[in-house]
């Protein structure tokens, strides 16, 4: 078992909007909510070998996620992110949107989603006009054969997705999980690719998040790696770190593209979201054994029993990866907790 690191906050603690603090000092500000557990990717650092789907009757109705939502708003969250599985998977995600956005007059400043794309082609125009102000789209290659492998996937639907978010206005930014087995070779390719696209990119070390038995450390593409990779064909200056999960590195003094090393350089100190799970489990931590269940809370009359106990368990929030630097051990899934 690794050693424990010393944890302190990145940042003094200072008078915060937000009434959602954790022992360490770090304000939530962020809440990524999974609509479903149900994906048509199988991606096997984050897909089981054999999903147990949820019954649609375990799911958050749309009109308990909204309320979780006003409550949380009134909390102090100000960007929530749509996730999955895929959550254009689920029914009603549009009209969801709709309401979401009335909810910007009382705080809330951005709402995103994080998608695979497959489907975005039908929904982009939509999703802009109701309200989605950016997307987050996972592309692991741009290689038909590579994508594939990944995801047993053909990549064609993906990128009319990320053509038609375009067409639509969207903001997007480009997520791709790099495995030194599978798609190492490919990191200045698809950097080259992307600033042609003017889409930025995020880079994402691979993750001991799901069926930890199968992860190896030597799949690890590093964040120093990645950018020894691409020094021979930009220039590259490093930004100074903020609340991102990213580490920004300007490319050729305009393109901003990002690194998120969870392994390599773990960046809790600065973590200022929270998660809630499609059946209503409150996950502080994507690295958390357990979440708290809230779904009963959602009830009438038990508003204040649900703001008292959504505020402490963010107060007992541990200091995360960076702390026990050791695979979760739980019953769910890293594609139903929603990354």
């Amino acid at each position: 078992m690794t050693q424990a690191i010393a944890f302190t906050p990145a940042f003094p603690v200072e008078p915060q909007s937000s009434q959602l603090v954790d022992q360490f000092g770090r304000y939530k500000r962020k809440l990524r909510i999974s609509l479903t557990d149900r994906c048509n990717f199988r991606c096997d650092y984050c897909m089981p070998d054999h999903p147990e789907w949820l019954a649609k009757k375990d799911l958050l109705s749309f009109e308990e996620l909204l309320k979780f939502c006003q409550i949380m708003v009134k909390l102090g969250i100000e960007h929530i992110r749509l996730t999955g599985g895929e959550p254009l998977m689920r029914q009603g995600i549009v009209h969801f949107i709709e309401n979401l956005q009335h909810l910007k007059i009382h705080g809330l400043k951005r709402i995103s989603m994080t998608s695979n794309a497959f489907y975005l082609k039908k929904y982009a125009i939509a999703l802009k006009q109701a309200g989605l102000d950016d997307i987050n789209i996972s592309l692991d290659s741009i290689r038909a054969d590579t994508f594939f492998s990944m995801t047993q996937k053909q990549i064609g639907p993906v990128l009319e997705g990320i053509t038609a978010a375009q067409q639509a206005g969207l903001k997007i930014k480009l997520n791709c999980v790099v495995l030194a087995d599978k798609n190492a070779n490919e990191i200045v390719e698809l950097t080259q690719w992307a600033y042609q696209q003017h889409l930025p990119l995020r880079f994402i070390e691979y993750m001991p998040l799901d069926q930890p038995e199968h992860w190896q450390r030597e799949k690890v593409m590093s964040e120093d790696e990645i950018i020894q990779k691409l020094k021979p064909y930009f220039q590259i200056q490093k930004q100074q770190r903020q609340h991102d999960p990213a580490t920004i590195y300007r490319l050729n003094e305009h393109y901003d593209l990002g690194v998120i090393s969870t392994i390599s350089k773990p960046f809790c100190q600065s973590c200022d979201r929270l998660r809630l799970t499609a059946t209503g489990e409150l996950f502080t931590c994507l690295f958390a054994n357990t979440g708290t269940p809230l779904r009963a809370l959602l009830q009438p009359n038990q508003e204040q029993f649900l703001l008292a106990t959504i505020q402490q368990a963010v107060w007992y929030k541990k200091a995360g990866f960076i702390a026990h630097q050791q695979a979760p051990v739980r019953k769910i899934s890293m594609h139903a907790i929603g990354g």
